[in-house]
């Protein structure tokens, strides 16, 4: 059953993905110390935590791994950028297959409560709670291409820059690597004269829903679709509610979340 669940969480496709980019092992330079643990059983773990929620010191066994062992490498990990790349590398796959929708780029945030730790503040509509805020950008069918995490009561607005540079160049079918979709779309929140400027010379065309004038109706044609897409980071229960202190460890398993999200879409194309 132990075996049964490793696939599960860790299928060999994705492995075949992540396995290149770990970092390799470091003994430690006055020797000693334990034996090694083998890259995927301590990947699994990570994946494991991440998805049921549970705390690093209630790691089950069966993954062959201790819960001081587990944490470290992820943070080794995390330290070397290795969820940021696996998400690219997932990405990679899908708009090598033409499966990226590049008509028009959507984004939005939701609030999480968090218990401690950096990139925290005060959540405005949660009675002042302290909180993180997840913002995430996807393309036209929802599948996130790239995610942030800031304090809750960082408006949502000062995201938009950052998300579209952070943008990686990801590949197409045929001709070079692609990074720039043709629409931006955004709810009201996101609505400025500099945000609108901005876009156009970058050669981008706004699709931002203006105070007071464009209907809620109108935008959730499209709304939905991230709507969607942060629902699916939030089946993760590990993001349900921050719990890391750091928040360079929360935003690792948002983007180790973003990259499952995108290989379950991966997967569906090779069964």
């Amino acid at each position: 059953m132990a075996v049964d669940l490793a696939r599960e969480l860790v299928p060999d496709g994705l492995w075949k993905i992540a396995a290149p980019l770990i970092p390799p092992f470091q003994p430690r330079q006055q020797g000693g110390g334990t034996a090694p643990v083998a890259d995927r059983k301590v990947f699994t773990a990570v994946v494991y935590v991440l998805t049921s929620g549970c705390a690093w010191r209630y790691l089950p066994p069966m993954f062959g791994t201790s819960p001081a062992t587990a944490h470290r490498r992820f943070t080794t990990w995390t330290k070397a950028g290795l969820w940021r790349r696996l998400h690219r590398a997932v990405l990679d796959e899908l708009g090598a297959r033409g499966e990226l929708d590049w008509t028009s780029a959507i984004i939005d945030a939701a609030s999480v409560r968090a218990k401690r730790g950096s990139l925290t503040g005060p959540n405005p509509v949660d009675r002042g709670k302290k909180g993180s805020k997840l913002h995430v950008l996807s393309e036209a069918q929802g599948i996130p291409l790239a995610v942030a995490v800031s304090g809750a009561n960082v408006h949502d607005s000062q995201a938009f820059k950052p998300l579209l540079l952070g943008l990686p160049a990801i590949r197409s079918p045929r001709g070079p690597r692609r990074r720039r979709p043709v629409k931006v779309r955004a709810d009201k929140a996101y609505f400025s004269a500099e945000h609108l400027a901005w876009l156009r010379s970058r050669r981008l065309i706004p699709r931002i829903a203006r105070p007071g004038i464009e209907s809620g109706e109108r935008l959730g044609r499209h709304r939905w679709k991230i709507e969607r897409s942060i629902a699916w980071l939030f089946g993760y229960r590990r993001l349900a509610v921050r719990y890391e202190r750091k928040g360079s460890h929360f935003l690792a398993f948002l983007g180790l979340a973003a990259a499952l999200t995108c290989y379950k879409k991966l997967a569906k194309l090779t069964t």
